[in-house]
């Protein structure tokens, strides 16, 4: 592709986006908020980069990784899952992938060097649709890699792999957008921008780490719902407000990057205090305690498949949508 189609493609990617999800912003706004915001010239940046520099190396590396799979992957295996409905593998690598993605993006807030490049996405003080394209490439690579592991495995053909991740793509941006949108009871099931706004809340240590549905939230106790947005977005880490200030920061030695680590925060509206974040390398040496994390349900009860926790989280959706 010619740096001219590039530029083109670029261009008509953002113009579909604005008209995409520009006018739910203003009809359903969380929060009043104009277009060029503090840090939207960042947030531009961060979105050419990735259209005209990142994306092309993300998808040779995919490529790359997907062929490795294939050789290990045994070819019964394929054919086992190949002779399934179609409707029954586009459920499995949904929920797989929902689940390698969460319990990555948790791994990413706990552990000390993935926090250093997930925290860029973090620092975004202002969430809209164009805030969605703050993310480090290096953080990319990474979340791309655990969420299309699932379709590798099972053999899904690269356009199908691409139809993927395109609509993860989308609903990503819509749930970073500035939509408040309140679907009741259904919350529990399909991911909002309002549940996601609470993950990027500034006052707590986050929560709700799923992609498409945030039952992977119910399950293991980190689901939030309140009735009301979050008071502000950020990160205490002393990041850099500029593109290139950030690309380099997760690169800087401990001394000049400040504190390693996810921003410390008082406990939010019904939200528990987590473990401390481990320190950079301690993932692979003593290991991680998934009960730190509230793994098997510990955080909530029914975990497991209770459908009491699923009924529990509905009702507090439910208090909460009549408040918006």
């Amino acid at each position: 592709m010619t740096l001219h189609a590039m530029a083109f493609s670029t261009g008509l990617s953002f113009v579909a986006l604005f008209l995409m999800f520009r006018p739910l912003e203003i009809v359903f706004a969380a929060r009043r908020q104009k277009f060029f915001r503090p840090g939207w010239f960042t947030d531009l940046c961060f979105f050419l980069g990735q259209y005209l520099l990142w994306s092309g190396l993300v998808l040779w590396l995919l490529l790359k990784f997907g062929g490795w799979i294939d050789g290990i992957v045994p070819s019964k295996f394929r054919a086992a899952v190949a002779a399934q409905a179609i409707w029954i593998q586009a459920i499995e690598v949904v929920l797989l992938s929902d689940l390698f993605i969460y319990w990555g993006h948790r791994l990413q807030h706990r552990v000390g060097f993935l926090w250093r490049f997930h925290s860029i996405h973090h620092s975004a003080e202002h969430l809209d649709w164009l805030a969605a394209h703050r993310e480090h490439p290096i953080d990319t690579i990474y979340t791309m890699g655990l969420i299309n592991l699932p379709a590798f495995v099972m053999g899904f053909p690269l356009q199908t792999i691409a139809l993927l991740m395109a609509f993860r793509g989308i609903w990503a941006i819509y749930i970073h957008s500035n939509v408040r949108l309140p679907i009741g009871p259904l919350r529990v099931l399909i991911g909002a921008p309002e549940l996601h706004h609470w993950h990027h809340d500034r006052a707590r240590d986050a929560g709700n780490y799923a992609n498409i549905s945030p039952i992977m939230d119910v399950i293991f106790g980190t689901y939030r719902c309140p009735d009301h947005e979050p008071e502000a977005f950020g990160v205490s880490d002393p990041i850099s407000k500029n593109y290139l200030g950030q690309m380099v920061y997760p690169f800087l030695s401990r001394k000049l990057r400040g504190k390693s680590g996810p921003p410390v925060a008082r406990p939010g509206v019904g939200q528990m205090q987590e473990a401390e974040a481990l320190e950079d390398g301690a993932a692979g040496g003593e290991g991680i305690d998934l009960k730190k994390f509230g793994a098997a349900g510990e955080r909530i009860s029914g975990a497991g498949g209770d459908e009491g926790a699923v009924v529990a989280a509905a009702s507090k959706c439910r208090q909460g949508s009549a408040a918006v």
